[in-house]
């Protein structure tokens, strides 16, 4: 490792010697990488490295390389180091996040020293889930809800997600959908002014869960587009990466009753004084807003895209037709 890195992660850990082991992925558009690090001398083994480093010509694999979509990309980091410096301890095991040794800035470069979670116990991934592996995620998604309800997004992002419309002009313009372009803003206004709002993970798709080997459960990282929001948007975005549109449709019910009996456990356990009624019923109409408006992303984005299909296409349009 480059000798800065090296004497973070050292600081941060109180470790002897860190020797840099697999990358486990680069990050998205070539903005550095994420790598195990091997622990001597410390009370922990290991220690997950998050090292951002901005390219001078970025390679999305979409094609959009603008100078927002650039900007966009160096806030999330921001983003991110300060959700795990002002905000992660509040996680509590209910919606369990790795902790951080250590966040630093380093000249142009981003440094995360995080927990490794593979560890500490949650070493499985998925791309489709269960039933019961998508339960434990709901339930996830829930207390972290409950966890940060009416707060202020403070030093996040004001709206969460990374699809949200003020952030994607481009993807917008590109539309061939009159309709659904039309109702884009409305779409984005209603979410954006719901009474309810929470903190929103804002990439809630299954493969930002780490699993535990026993089934029991569930992890989450990734938190560069957490910020303020409705509820919905997570658990929307989430049923739609890890289940087909069949599953998607027959399930449906079930899970959202599922989630807001978690979200009222949590709130109570937690202490919140909160209008659960006037929640539950406000955050049940903006499901399918926040269906039609993560569809309104993806087919401005990318048209041919898997989880475009049938049943979102009529979700949306019946939002559209509403409006």
């Amino acid at each position: 490792m480059k000798e800065q890195l090296n004497r973070t992660v050292l600081s941060a850990t109180g470790a002897q010697v860190a020797v840099r082991g697999e990358v486990i992925q680069s990050l998205w558009s070539g903005y550095g990488e994420i790598a195990r690090v091997a622990l001597q001398g410390a009370p922990i083994s290991s220690v997950v490295l998050k090292y951002v480093v901005f390219p001078t010509q970025s390679d999305h694999p979409r094609g959009w390389n603008s100078d927002l979509s650039h900007l966009r990309k160096v806030k999330s980091y921001e983003v991110e180091m300060a959700f795990y410096a002002d905000w992660s301890s509040r996680c509590g095991d209910g919606c369990r996040v790795p902790h951080c040794y250590a966040a630093e800035t380093l000249g142009e470069e981003h440094l995360m020293v995080l927990e490794d979670l593979d560890a500490m116990g949650f070493p499985i991934r998925k791309t489709y889930l269960s039933k019961p592996e998508a339960v434990l995620c709901l339930k996830w998604l829930a207390n972290f809800h409950a966890t940060f309800i009416k707060e202020k997004p403070t030093s996040l992002w004001e709206i969460g997600t990374y699809w949200h419309l003020e952030t994607r002009p481009d993807e917008l313009a590109v539309m061939e959908d009159v309709s659904l372009k039309q109702a884009a803003a409305p779409i984005d206004k209603i979410l954006n002014e719901c009474q309810f709002q929470t903190l929103v993970h804002g990439d809630a798709k299954v493969a930002n869960f780490c699993f535990s080997e026993d089934g029991e459960s569930v992890a989450a990282v990734d938190f560069q587009y957490v910020g303020g929001g409705c509820g919905m948007k997570d658990v929307a975005y989430f049923l739609g990466s890890c289940l087909d549109e069949l599953l998607q449709e027959r399930w449906e019910a079930e899970f959202l009753d599922l989630y807001f009996s978690e979200l009222k456990r949590a709130l109570v356990k937690k202490g919140k004084e909160v209008d659960f009624s006037a929640l539950e019923a406000e955050w049940r109409a903006m499901y399918p807003i926040a269906q039609a408006d993560f569809y309104r992303f993806l087919v401005g984005w990318m048209p041919t895209h898997w989880k475009i299909n049938d049943y979102g296409k009529r979700v949306a349009m019946d939002v559209v037709a509403q409006l």
